[in-house]
């Protein structure tokens, strides 16, 4: 690298991708940020014919993947690769509980296993969606322009889209009432994504599972009562706690909007 500007070579591995050392590849980005002349010499000029010309033996002896068929790559940009695992086991679980409270093995009296897991069961998805251990494509994602909150809200529709309609099917096979678990449902979903913004998707997902089921599943169960919170009576409560977590999306999101 000269006094002023990046030499041919080290252009050309910059480009290339080699192994620069940390503190000139730094040098050459902050230089490259300034300096409009240097960014014109990456783009059509010889350096970057050099590189495909190194590149393109490499290039014909990759093995090459088909082309992804057109609904693939629109479905890849609403679903995480590791979704269909985790909706799997979302709509079995839903199964199972369904079977459970047709048995009557859990449900006794006003007590139904699916009104129990049926608020909390979407934030399985949604924490599955975005999560760095989770997705092993994360730091490829996260680095992409459709990143942050609008890619977290694709996500969320999609497993909405999947999970909504297995417990509408379930309440309706055990008799629960739509309006004890849509609001708390959606609830949960909107305060996951608003919690996440200060402690992660995957940490948000987990505090309020943990919390559902400390404070409402087990004491129902121990009670053989259904709880108050998922009680009829209970459905203001629930509208505007769904009401404030919108709010701070919304807020969220134009911050995001601005700063960027």
């Amino acid at each position: 690298m000269t006094a002023h500007h990046p030499g041919e070579q080290l252009l050309r591995q910059y480009v290339r991708g080699d192994d620069v050392p940390a503190d000139q590849l730094w040098a050459v980005e902050a230089h490259l940020e300034s300096c409009a002349p240097c960014r014109g010499r990456l783009a059509p000029d010889p350096i970057a014919e050099q590189v495909w010309a190194d590149l393109a033996p490499v290039l014909d002896r990759t093995p090459q993947m088909p082309p992804a068929r057109s609904w693939l790559r629109h479905v890849s940009h609403w679903v995480s690769p590791v979704a269909g695992p985790w909706l799997a086991m979302i709509l079995l679980v839903t199964a199972v509980a369904v079977a459970l409270d047709q048995a009557g093995s859990v449900a006794r009296g006003q007590i139904s296993l699916v009104l129990l897991v049926a608020p909390v069961l979407p934030v399985l998805g949604v924490a599955a969606s975005w999560g760095r251990a989770m997705d092993p494509a994360h730091e490829l994602t996260a680095a992409t322009p459709r990143a942050g909150l609008p890619l977290v809200f694709r996500r969320t529709v999609a497993v909405l889209a999947v999970v909504v309609p297995g417990l509408l099917v379930a309440s309706q096979l055990t008799g629960a009432s739509l309006t004890q678990w849509m609001l708390p449902c959606l609830a949960f979903t909107t305060c996951t994504l608003a919690l996440g913004g200060l402690i992660g998707i995957t940490r948000a997902a987990i505090t309020l599972i943990a919390g559902w089921a400390a404070g409402i599943v087990l004491p129902t169960i121990a009670l053989s009562r259904t709880s108050v919170a998922l009680d009829v009576a209970a459905t203001p409560v629930w509208a505007a706690v769904l009401a404030a977590g919108l709010i701070v999306i919304a807020v969220r999101f134009r911050t995001q909007s601005r700063s960027s």
